[in-house]
């Protein structure tokens, strides 16, 4: 139970992960703050003190130019908007969301309508705040004392603060329409275009499609330290927290103290009005939340010294630092030597833009590490997907991290080192070095084997990282040698905390192996037992060879195959395929014809589909059957998993309006208006056998998790525990499979939960109760 200074310690926190940009940009935003503007949670982009003012200048020249009507059409109809923000207000929101969705992790984020929107969308929500403290001044004050610094995010406190308005009856606010927040987006980025030179349009050619994308220019990147030194302070983070979370309960919000008040995080995310959920459900999750963590001294230690030597090793990037390419002397009479430089270039500023998102996630890793370091514990508070799955909240120091972000952590709780956590060590040393295909005695075997690289690498980490930088994940092998040197080689430590990962065999073809009762599928995932793992990606390759031209043979392998068959069970078509296959073969140097890639591709699907009749006829018959509901007049697909977990799953067509805007030369954009009414019947056909997969791999854990009484962490279908507890953690999992498959039919209960038309294809000749003797099936 935690003590009142250890709960206000936690608030406390908390409010700091809410408002600490506030504090390190009071110079730069006190203009916004006298407007309340830094209360909106948009003050951070006034940071970026070298930007405003010529951004600031242009939007007042254009402003001219559209109250002159010398602006074209489109433009003239967004000058109504214009009154309601001061042209420093604007500069700043157009800026952090610009910074924002160039410098996301998600790949879509910087798509031009994308970034339009989402600019037109953050000065309609700062001008609807200024809409109710013109409505209701004393109101409003008291809504932000007492629940603004809860709220994390701008999105999320306008939510809190429109729907407290609501229930005191203040005068609703009209909504722009998608049409018009596009068009002051366009206009607000083409200020920040031609105010800076620090950002352009670029169109990027994937296959048929070509579509636009906004990029940091070369001049930007130049300085890019200095602006993403305070681009990271821009977004309000999540961080761990210091006692246990909240529970989860029917009707009270679980996870951090001030979540109950302002609602920031839900149980199921991306759910309008998830249900109820089963108690079991509840149990789950505030189970995993009460697990406690450590950051791991040793990793710490060496993360420092890198850091401050910039020395990269794996995802784990400092400062990355590379010369551009020279320009050739003979540039302007040998057009070879041009377009050699200008290829040498793109890839050049490609590799910098790339690096800059990783560096700053190194940084804010550090960051974390340097806030916890010498915290006796800290908790995770997580929440589930709409499928089930589980997902820290915190962004950093989590287990679903980076290799260098998952090394960082330890469990708080320690175990008594015994003969068999010694084995599960050494599994860790070898599978995190790269044997991860290898049998468990080989693995085991390569440790023993190894002891002297491993003494070497504990006891001199910075003079050995050539011999570590190697493993495939350097970081966790780098914690995993120094866990195992002082708990085994030298004795020292008689407990062991580190967590021992161990994940499924292509885990979706495991899930429709079980469905179907397919022992051919079952064999080949591991679902049964053998002597050694079996090769579910190297069999396809057995298979597809005889119809692959013969020159390519002998460069088809596992690896080439592995993401094409890791997909086929979530319903990845063939041209998502053709692209897998091309990369993959990039990767090995080879230049390959468009023609025979097709012909690869083709005859590794067909490879694939042969080998798993199971799923195939599970995902088949899934597709034929949400076609029926959904032209039956369905709108959502509804689904409980065995562990009570109600899955929803909704999909509406978007209504799109098409606009001709001017954005350094004529754009044509399709603007998404909003959801209409009518199902999206091909996006419910590509998402149902993913989700029933994910839904039930999930409801695997669950019911793993409620019958595991010890520390315990997951990744999506991976779980971690100590090595002293990894030998019952397995068996609990191969167990909780067979009782899933083997005393349910579940693809018929699911066949009712849907109304099927059409009986469930089941092979049957799979006895699920064979996997208790499996040890590869989670290994």
């Amino acid at each position: 139970m935690p003590t009142p200074a250890q709960i206000e310690e936690q608030i406390k926190l908390e409010r700091q992960a809410i408002s600490q940009g506030l504090h390190k940009l009071q110079k730069q935003t006190r203009q916004l703050e006298d407007r309340n503007y830094a209360s909106a949670s948009i003050y951070g982009v006034a940071s970026i003190d070298t930007m405003l003012p010529s951004v600031i200048e242009e939007i007042e020249r254009t402003s001219r130019r559209i109250k002159e009507g010398k602006n074209g059409v489109n433009f003239k109809e967004i000058a109504q908007y214009l009154s309601d923000v001061e042209p420093l207000a604007a500069a700043a929101i157009a800026c952090k969301v610009t910074f924002d969705r160039v410098f996301s992790r998600d790949d879509k984020a910087n798509a031009l309508t994308k970034v339009l929107e989402a600019i037109g969308q953050a000065v309609e929500n700062e001008c609807q705040m200024r809409h109710y403290e013109s409505e209701a001044p004393g109101l409003l004050n008291v809504l932000k004392k007492n629940y603004w610094h809860q709220s994390s995010g701008t999105a999320q406190k306008l939510v809190s603060i429109k729907t407290l308005m609501n229930r005191y009856d203040v005068k609703a606010w009209s909504n722009w329409g998608s049409a018009n927040r596009v068009r002051l987006g366009t206009w607000l980025l083409d200020c920040i275009i031609r105010g800076t030179g620090w950002f352009h349009k670029v169109t990027i050619i994937e296959g048929k499609k070509t579509p636009n994308v906004i990029l940091p220019t070369p001049e930007f990147l130049a300085i890019k330290d200095e602006v993403l030194a305070n681009a990271e302070l821009f977004s309000p983070e999540a961080w761990p927290m210091l006692i246990e979370p909240n529970d989860w309960e029917e009707y009270r919000a679980g996870g951090y103290l001030l979540n109950e008040v302002m609602l920031g995080h839900s149980m199921v995310r991306r759910t309008d009005s998830p249900p109820i959920q089963a108690r079991e459900i509840y149990d789950y999750l505030n189970r995993i939340q009460q697990v406690g963590y450590k950051v791991n001294p040793f990793i710490a230690d060496v993360a420092e010294v890198l850091y401050e030597r910039r020395i990269t090793v794996g995802k784990f990037i400092p400062i990355w630092e590379e010369q551009p390419p020279n320009r050739p002397p003979d540039i302007d009479e040998n057009e070879e030597a041009l377009l050699s430089y200008k290829r040498a270039k793109k890839l050049y500023h490609d590799r910098l833009n790339d690096n800059a998102k990783r560096n700053v996630r190194t940084r804010k890793t550090m960051e974390a590490v340097r806030r916890y370091r010498y915290k006796e514990q800290f908790f995770l508070p997580w929440s589930l997907d709409y499928r089930g799955r589980a997902y820290p909240i915190p962004a950093y120091l989590t287990p679903q991290d980076t290799d260098f972000g998952k090394s960082l952590l330890k469990f708080s709780r320690e175990a008594m080192v015994t003969f068999d956590a010694e084995d599960w060590l050494r599994f860790q040393v070898a599978t995190t070095y790269g044997l991860d295909k290898k049998t468990m005695n080989e693995r085991i075997d390569w440790t023993l084997d190894n002891e002297e690289l491993i003494t070497r690498i504990t006891l001199n980490p910075i003079g050995t990282i050539h011999e570590w930088e190697v493993a495939d994940e350097p970081w966790q092998f780098l914690a995993s040698c120094e866990e195992y040197y002082y708990c085994v080689i030298s004795g020292e430590r008689n407990y062991t905390c580190l967590p021992i990962a161990t994940d499924a065999t292509c885990s979706g073809m495991q899930i429709l192996a079980g469905l179907a009762r397919d022992s051919s599928t079952a064999s080949l995932t591991n679902v049964l037992p053998s002597d050694s793992p079996q090769d579910a990606y190297k069999a396809v390759v057995e298979k597809a060879l005889p119809n692959i031209p013969e020159q390519w043979r002998e460069h088809i392998d596992r690896s080439v195959s592995k993401r094409l068959v890791m997909t086929i069970p979530y319903n990845a078509k063939f041209k998502s395929n053709w692209g897998y296959v091309k990369e993959a073969l990039i990767e090995k140097g080879l230049d390959v014809p468009k023609d025979d890639i097709t012909i690869i591709t083709h005859a590794l699907r067909n490879a694939c589909f042969e080998l798993f009749p199971g799923p195939k006829a599970v995902m088949d018959w899934v597709n034929k059957e949400v076609t029926n509901a959904i032209k039956r007049g369905e709108r959502e697909i509804r689904w409980t998993t065995p562990s009570g977990f109600t899955a929803t799953q909704k999909f509406m067509k978007k209504e799109f309006l098409r606009l001709r805007l001017q954005l350094m030369g004529e754009v044509r954009v399709n603007v998404a208006t909003g959801d209409s009414d009518k199902v999206d019947l091909n996006h419910h056909k590509n998402a149902t056998s993913p989700n029933l997969i994910h839904s039930l791999d999930a409801s695997l854990l669950h019911l793993s998790v409620l019958r595991f009484d010890a520390p315990i962490a997951l990744i999506h279908d991976s779980v971690l525990c100590r090595a002293t507890d990894m030998s019952l953690l397995s068996t609990v999992v191969r167990e909780t499979y067979m009782h899933l498959f083997a005393e349910n039919d579940y693809l018929t209960d699911f066949a009712h939960q849907i109304g099927a038309e059409t009986e469930p294809p089941i092979i049957g000749d799979l006895e699920p109760s064979s996997v208790v003797d499996s040890t590869y099936f989670f290994c």
